[in-house]
């Protein structure tokens, strides 16, 4: 994987020093932490669709999603990746910590989501798919419903052209918060796998059925594999 390039967001602007410097800090604690159990794991990718085969090859960026829930385990999954990776995250506090932590695991970031900063966000995908990078983004995020796809992905597709590709994250052992997404936290010597679905393209004329469509597509991916990669890991186990 080749590190993505994240801009300065001019909502940071107003922010004060002290704030920058402990959402810094706390990014930098997170980044590590999460790189000193990633040391420890046991991760197995299964790619039954060639997804990771085809970018290794040559093959053009994709619309990468993911739950929410899963946040913490998707770098795991750039890591492996052949091409350059923009995510999408919210303009929220803790958002922020997330993007200062996966700026320093190798993933880019823009800031925006469907119910605030959505056209800047949507302008700084579109340069990172001119800049030929992938973009990843949570389509149950920032907030919820938990494991509901909603349909900013079909509109992001459209959009850009890019095929949408589903990929599912499991743990074990692993603990959960009490979040909304209910956050996976692997264990040290965990046991991962990452499991990635077909593309999904949505023509950029898709009519209001076509797009629905795409949608429930999006959501039965996401849906069979997580099922997938939690029977998987528990196998394993």
């Amino acid at each position: 994987m080749q590190v993505a390039r994240a801009g300065g967001e001019a909502f940071r602007s107003g922010w004060s020093w002290r704030r920058r410097a402990w959402l810094g800090a706390v990014g930098w604690l997170v980044a590590l932490a999460i790189r000193l159990v990633y040391a420890t794991l046991r991760v197995r990718v299964v790619d039954d669709h060639g997804v990771f085969a085809a970018r290794a090859a040559g093959g053009g960026p994709v619309i990468v999603v993911f739950w929410h829930e899963t946040l913490v385990l998707i770098p795991l999954l750039a890591a492996r990746w052949a091409g350059r990776v923009t995510a999408l995250l919210s303009r929220h506090r803790d958002a922020e910590i997330a993007a200062r932590a996966l700026g320093r695991l190798g993933i880019g970031t823009v800031r925006g989501s469907s119910t605030r900063g959505w056209a800047g966000a949507l302008r700084g995908l579109l340069a990172a798919r001119a800049r030929g990078e992938d973009l990843a983004i949570v389509p149950d995020g920032p907030r919820g419903p938990r494991r509901r796809v909603k349909e900013g992905v079909v509109q992001l597709a459209r959009a850009t052209g890019l095929p949408v590709v589903a990929f599912a994250a499991a743990a074990r052992p692993a603990s959960r918060l009490g979040s909304w997404d209910r956050l996976v936290i692997p264990h040290p010597f965990a046991r991962v796998v990452l499991v990635g679905g077909r593309p999904r393209h949505v023509p950029r004329d898709a009519d209001a059925a076509a797009q629905a469509a795409a949608l429930a597509d999006v959501q039965a991916d996401l849906d069979a594999l997580t099922r997938a990669a939690e029977a998987a890991v528990r196998a394993a186990s």
